[in-house]
């Protein structure tokens, strides 16, 4: 029997993160951890490229010309989308979630959804670096392990 697992080495890992500026609050702690997490992973800043963007549905443009563009090995995507009033935050959810899975299929390229989708300020801050972790490193995390299983394949 073969097994193939990824680890977590990345050096000589090339991360393209696309971030979102609404609810900078959150987005910001996110980038922290994810860019907390690469350095401890061994991803050298000059490895990594940070993009932001206006909002979490801005987020897969970019993530797909980053693909296109070829340069790097993974793309994160991070923002924070909060239940309001209305269905917007489920329609820009669930639009968002599908499009970074089809740019990750199109392009043979991990493609990682770091976006907080929160019903309540209370779970985003949860989410964005107290009590529940920070969903910004445990994506930069799978990104690097995701990358290490694909070069086995």
């Amino acid at each position: 029997m073969k097994e193939i697992t990824g680890d977590l080495t990345a050096k000589g890992v090339r991360l393209a993160i696309v971030v979102s500026r609404f609810n900078a609050i959150f987005t910001e702690q996110l980038l922290k951890g994810a860019l907390d997490a690469a350095a401890r992973h061994g991803i050298v800043t000059e490895d990594i490229t940070v993009v932001r963007v206006p909002g979490a549905n801005e987020i897969p443009l970019a993530a797909k010309r980053l693909a296109a563009a070829g340069g790097v090995d993974a793309v994160v995507a991070l923002g924070a989308v909060i239940d309001g009033a209305t269905d917007h935050a489920m329609l820009i959810n669930t639009s968002v979630a599908r499009a970074l899975c089809q740019i990750g299929l199109d392009y043979g390229l991990p493609v990682l959804n770091g976006i907080v989708c929160a019903h309540s300020l209370d779970q985003a801050i949860e989410r964005s670096g107290s009590k529940a972790g920070n969903k910004g490193f445990d994506t930069v995390v799978a990104a690097i392990e995701t990358v290490n299983v694909l070069k086995q394949l």
